[in-house]
């Protein structure tokens, strides 16, 4: 990403997102207000995400989305003023797909193309959304579990996985147990419905090593408890998000007494929850924080996290040449420098 120097007045930017499963496009305005959000989710028949079907359907939906996305916001493509992309992390053959139609439309175009780290997007959506200034953040998605917050001109890891994402945690073991997708209700959401029916804790792996946590050995541990017999589906998704979540808010409580910060902040996909939403409501109150979640429409992956994302990077002087616009599928939040936070 190289430095150049841009005005902003009445400027518009257009964001793509294709990290893993959904295909989205935002509209937003330099001033923060998002015109537009559409996306096309890839729900597999079976079992994850399979990449290369994941890209085949962004491949196929992307005129589409991209037509109703700028049909809502009433932006004309010849008035936009950059086009922004998910760069990574994320899955190889998605991102590749967003990025191939956005080099596209910026060099059509002649505008120039910003590469958007995908978790500070979340955490950017977050802030804009709810008024959050300098938070700590929990963003917990199917793909990415960390705790960050701002010191020394970028987010820094407090804590995060060592191997599972809290989101994947919840979609294995609802798969395991047999729960399938229905239109308008991911699986974690499913899990939430089932938990509100038990109040039996049983016994599982609770490992939170330091600041960091693991999720794998409890999303086994639930799947044998199951099938020996000796407690309810209900049961299982109960102890299981009271396990996992309870894990995650001991690390993002360690992560506030240590940065003293007032706020803290949940987003990504698993942030609809109610029962990680009042967990973090009650320490963030112990010490004094306010607490406040994304809205539902921007918790899961979006395309207008992208393009308000894109705004701050392009109006700090950040741009992507096409010949450095390749994905990154590893590329870390503390590897991101975010010259708007002063």
């Amino acid at each position: 990403m190289v430095k150049v120097h841009q005005k902003s007045e009445g400027s518009y930017c257009l964001g793509i997102e294709s990290t893993a499963d959904d295909f989205g496009v935002g509209v937003a305005t330099f001033d923060g207000e998002v015109l537009a959000n559409k996306s096309d989710s890839y729900i597999p028949a079976e079992g994850g995400i399979h990449p290369r079907e994941a890209a085949r359907h962004h491949a196929e939906v992307a005129d589409t989305v991209l037509q109703d996305a700028l049909s809502k916001s009433g932006v004309k493509a010849s008035e936009l003023t950059c086009i922004a992309f998910s760069q990574g992390p994320g899955l190889g053959p998605s991102l590749r797909t967003g990025a191939t139609v956005a080099r596209a439309l910026a060099s059509y175009l002649e505008i120039p193309l910003v590469g958007v780290n995908h978790s500070v997007a979340h955490i950017e959506i977050g802030k804009l959304q709810t008024g959050a200034k300098d938070p700590v953040t929990l963003y917990a998605s199917g793909g990415n579990t960390m705790v960050t917050a701002f010191e020394s001109g970028r987010y820094r890891v407090f804590g995060e996985t060592l191997d599972i994402a809290l989101g994947n945690c919840l979609d294995v073991f609802a798969r395991e147990a047999g729960l399938k997708h229905k239109k308008g209700l991911p699986l974690g959401a499913a899990i939430e419905q089932l938990a509100l029916k038990s109040g039996r804790l049983i016994s599982l792996p609770y490992v939170v090593k330091g600041m960091d946590l693991s999720l794998s050995g409890l999303v086994t541990a639930a799947t044998t408890a199951l099938q020996k017999g000796d407690c309810t589906l209900e049961d299982v998704c109960y102890s299981l998000q009271e396990h996992a979540f309870s894990m995650v808010t001991e690390v993002t409580e360690r992560a506030l007494a240590h940065t003293e910060k007032k706020e803290v902040l949940l987003t990504g996909g698993v942030a609809a929850n109610k029962r990680l939403q009042a967990m973090l409501k009650v320490i963030a109150e112990e010490h004094d924080a306010k607490f406040s979640v994304v809205p539902l429409q921007y918790a899961t992956d979006n395309g207008a996290m992208i393009a308000w994302t894109g705004t701050l990077a392009y109006r700090h002087g950040l741009v992507t040449p096409i010949d450095q616009s390749m994905v990154k599928l590893r590329w870390r939040v503390d590897k991101v420098d975010v010259p708007w936070i002063q």
